[in-house]
């Protein structure tokens, strides 16, 4: 639990709080607006596994009157003064798809998006909330139509351009869910988003070249491909950082608990235990940036673009060693990621938010976002 006073901060200012709901823990960031600028007032986490019987460190799957128990403890232990929210949910909750379409008038694109996004959602479209949005073309200068010659009647022909649309869609069950949390946490929550749209926005600083976000949770590990702050693929791997503690405790024989303090504490081993750690650290990473490389080129390929940078977010990019393994298996850029640079911290902060502000970027995306609605 992160916290500080903040009578440093006093002013007028409304605050806002980002809410980011995950497997293993509840993370929450409160900002407020001072001449323009995001400031930062107060943040904190707290664990979810002692909720349902288990150690720190483990993913669990709680039921709304205990997640929103938690989040009222987490603003009590992190001096959070507000309640207005913005509140994530799960990628795993959610559908997102990228579908072409003919490029015709607004209108009738709107009329044919939730027709052809039907036949990418699994259940009844009446089961679900959707939303969509159309992606603007790469190129200022695209024409309405591409000319070609048909060589046989030596005729001009125009070829339909195709527009791409990210189509979202949450189930109402899982909405109803929080909304109820929300409700027990006596929150005032305008909106509900998709963490991927949360972390990217706390991320990205308007890189040109196409980025990977490699998202590194507890249960599993997103990973996140946008070109120009727009998603143009994305993709869960079911390993996360639980994964490695599990694999330390087996391998050393260990409870969760103790293996858990290893991972976080890899610089205070000894020089055996640590290189028995690393091993055991490797052969899962090793299963993740596989899978994150095979992204990679499905992407590559059906874009042709190369990805220009790699951006590890995530508690899990938080262990030591796990940036000289990423920069091993990508073939390009990598860097850790830095939320907290968006927003006025205070001085004596700034290395310790090096470090946490991997866990904390949705729940600071989120605070941005509620904080933009302000004005």
């Amino acid at each position: 639990m992160s916290s500080f006073l903040q009578n440093l901060f006093k002013q007028p200012d409304e605050s806002v709080i980002g809410i980011d709901i995950g497997s293993s823990s509840v993370k929450i960031v409160q900002l407020r607006k001072k001449k323009g600028r995001a400031v930062l007032e107060t943040y904190g986490e707290l664990a979810l596994g002692p909720y349902a019987g288990l150690a720190v460190g483990q993913a669990t799957v709680l039921p709304a009157d205990k997640i929103a128990e938690a989040i009222k403890d987490v603003i009590k232990e992190a001096n959070v003064t507000s309640v207005s929210a913005g509140v994530s949910i799960p990628f795993k909750s959610s559908l997102v798809s990228l579908i072409e379409l003919p490029k015709v008038e607004p209108k009738q694109l709107q009329e044919m998006i939730p027709l052809e996004a039907r036949k990418y959602i699994p259940v009844p479209v009446s089961e679900v909330t959707m939303d969509w949005w159309i992606i603007p073309t790469a190129e200022a200068n695209d024409l309405d139509f591409i000319e070609s010659v048909d060589e046989e009647n030596n005729q001009l022909k125009a070829q339909e351009q195709k527009v791409q649309v990210l189509v979202v869609s949450i189930h109402n069950d899982i909405l109803s869910t929080y909304t109820s949390i929300v409700k027990g946490a006596q929150l005032n929550t305008t909106f509900f988003e998709i963490e991927m749209f949360s972390s990217t926005r706390a991320l990205l600083a308007g890189e040109t070249v196409p980025v990977m976000i490699f998202d590194m949770g507890a249960s599993s590990t997103k990973v996140y491909i946008l070109e120009k702050g727009i998603v143009k693929y994305s993709h869960i791997i079911n390993k996360g950082s639980q994964d490695i503690t599990l694999s330390i405790s087996k391998g050393l024989g260990v409870t969760f608990d103790r293996a858990e303090h290893i991972k976080r504490n890899l610089g205070t081993t000894t020089p055996a235990e640590e290189k028995n750690v690393y091993e055991i650290i490797s052969l899962t990473m090793d299963y993740i940036f596989s899978e994150a490389n095979s992204v990679v080129l499905n992407y590559q390929r059906r874009f042709n673009k190369a990805i220009g940078k790699v951006i590890l977010t995530g508690g899990g990019s938080a262990m030591k060693g796990v940036l000289e393994l990423a920069k091993a298996n990508f073939q390009t850029e990598v860097e850790m990621g830095d939320p907290f640079s968006k927003v006025e911290t205070p001085a004596f902060l700034e290395d310790v938010l090096k470090v946490t502000g991997l866990e904390f970027s949705t729940a600071l995306g989120l605070a941005l976002r509620k904080l933009q609605e302000l004005g």
